[in-house]
C-alpha cells in the first residue's frame, strides 16, 4: 500500500520522501518512477519499531530535504509502516506484542511528536488503522488493540494540533491484497473468498482502493476532514 499511496501523491504534484526496511531495491525503483511522473523523491531506511533511531532518522530526513529538495520543512506526514502477527489471545506472546506496539503505535507516537518541528502549519497528518479495530477477527487481537489506540491517538492529534491548523486523520483498510501478513489474502484463494463473501462489494481490497484516499486527504479539498476514521473497507462486515 504504501507504493500506491507515494505513487498516488506524486500524481497529485506532491514530491514524496519514502521508507523503507529492507527492501532497497523496490524502493529505488518507486523513486524512479515518481521521478519519471515529473516529481522529486528520495527513500530512506527507516525501521519503525527502534524507537531508539528516531534521532538519526529525523537527522537524515533533514538532511536529505536540504539536499534532494532544496527544503527544510514537510507539509504531509503518512504513518503508514506495519506488519501483521496472526496469534491467538491465549498464545500471543510479549515479545510479540511489544513488536506490534512498537511499530503501530509507539513509534507512530513518538515519530510524529520528533516530526512537528519539520511540519508545515496548515500541514496534514494520515495514520493507518485496520477494519479490525471495528469488527473482530480471531488471531489479531494484540494487532487490532495497537490500531485501537492509534485511532484514538488521532483525535488527540488532531485536538491539540489544530491550534496550528494541522489536520490529522485516520484510514482504516479492510482486506487488501498485498505482502501484508505473509500475502495471504492475495495468495490464499479460500481466505480471498471468505473476505469477498462478508463484503458488500464482494471482492477483497486493492492496494489502488487505498492510495488514494490517503492521497485525497493531503488536498485542499480535504482541508475540512479532521480528527476522522474513515473505512475503505468496501462495506467488510456490515
Amino acid at each position: 500500500m504504501g507504493k500506491n499511496m507515494a505513487l498516488r501523491l506524486a500524481k497529485k504534484g506532491i514530491d514524496v520522501i519514502l521508507t523503507y526496511n529492507s527492501k532497497l531495491e523496490e524502493a529505488a525503483q518507486v523513486v524512479s518512477e515518481i521521478e519519471r511522473a515529473g516529481q522529486k523523491a528520495a527513500a530512506l531506511q527507516f525501521n519503525a519499531g527502534d524507537i531508539k533511531s528516531l534521532d538519526t532518522f529525523i537527522t537524515r530526513l533533514k538532511e536529505v530535504l536540504k539536499t534532494t529538495f532544496h527544503a527544510n520543512h514537510i507539509d504531509f506526514l503518512i504513518n503508514n509502516a506495519g506488519i501483521g502477527i496472526n496469534a491467538p489471545f491465549a498464545e500471543t506472546t510479549e515479545a510479540q506484542f511489544d513488536e506490534l506496539m512498537n511499530i503501530h503505535l509507539k513509534g507512530v507516537f513518538f515519530l510524529t511528536q520528533k516530526s512537528l518541528p519539520l511540519l508545515n502549519d496548515g500541514g496534514r497528518i494520515v495514520n493507518l488503522s485496520t477494519g479490525l479495530a471495528r469488527f473482530s477477527g480471531p488471531g489479531y487481537a494484540a494487532y487490532a488493540a495497537m490500531k485501537g489506540g492509534m485511532e484514538t491517538l488521532t483525535r488527540y492529534m488532531a485536538k491539540e494540533l489544530g491550534s496550528r491548523g494541522i489536520a490529522v486523520n485516520v484510514v482504516a483498510p479492510g482486506a487488501i491484497e498485498t505482502d501484508f501478513g505473509g500475502g495471504a489474502v492475495r495468495d490464499n484463494a479460500q481466505y480471498n473468498q471468505a473476505v469477498s463473501s462478508v463484503t458488500a462489494l464482494g471482492r477483497a481490497g486493492l492496494p489502488d482502493d487505498i492510495g488514494g484516499v490517503v492521497a485525497f486527504l493531503c488536498t485542499d479539498e480535504a482541508r475540512w476532514i479532521n480528527g476522522q476514521r474513515i473505512e475503505v473497507s468496501g462495506g467488510m462486515n456490515l
